[in-house]
């Protein structure tokens, strides 16, 4: 083999190797890729049930209920709502102490062919003044914040999402 033909088939199989590697990171990256998506999102391009996604908003008033699962361990339902629409969330497992109704939450999960999230994880905002900033986005293109007027206005005027959509919302 002449050292034009060696020199060949070293760049070719380092080329070969490069692509490999490229392939199989994107391909580990593509299935540990979450995205964030608000109820109203979530209602007008719907995520397919076999991938996991996470869904921010804030816990609608009135809508938590706590009991206990088939498997025995706590379980909760409830809704989360952007204030535009709400999305109907089952959690079975301890929720965080900060969880309350009317406080923002981001939950990971995936979304059931009856509408309802099924959550494997809650995270609840943990002070007054923080707020996710999908959540943030989220009220802001819904029209409940505006950035430039100040601090968001109180989470009780967010959870407006009338029960009249819960037929959209798969509740």
């Amino acid at each position: 083999m002449t050292r034009k033909k060696r020199r060949l088939m070293v760049l070719l199989l380092a080329g070969l190797g490069l692509g490999t590697a490229t392939a199989l990171t994107l391909t580990a990256f593509q299935d540990n890729l979450v995205f964030f998506f608000s109820p109203s999102d979530v209602l007008a391009n719907p995520p397919t049930s076999d991938r996991a996604f996470r869904l921010g908003g804030l816990v609608e008033a009135g809508s938590v209920e706590r009991g206990t699962g088939a498997d025995g361990r706590p379980a909760a339902t409830f809704r989360v709502t952007d204030g535009a629409n709400a999305i109907p969330v089952t959690y079975s497992g301890v929720l965080p102490d900060l969880f309350r109704e009317g406080q923002g939450v981001v939950t990971l999960g995936r979304l059931l062919p009856d509408g309802k999230f099924r959550a494997t994880e809650v995270l609840a905002r943990h002070d007054e003044t923080y707020m996710p900033p999908e959540v943030a986005d989220a009220l802001r293109r819904a029209g409940h914040w505006n950035p430039a007027q100040g601090a968001p206005p109180p989470a009780e005027t967010w959870n407006t999402a009338p029960r009249a959509r819960e037929g959209r919302s798969g509740g």
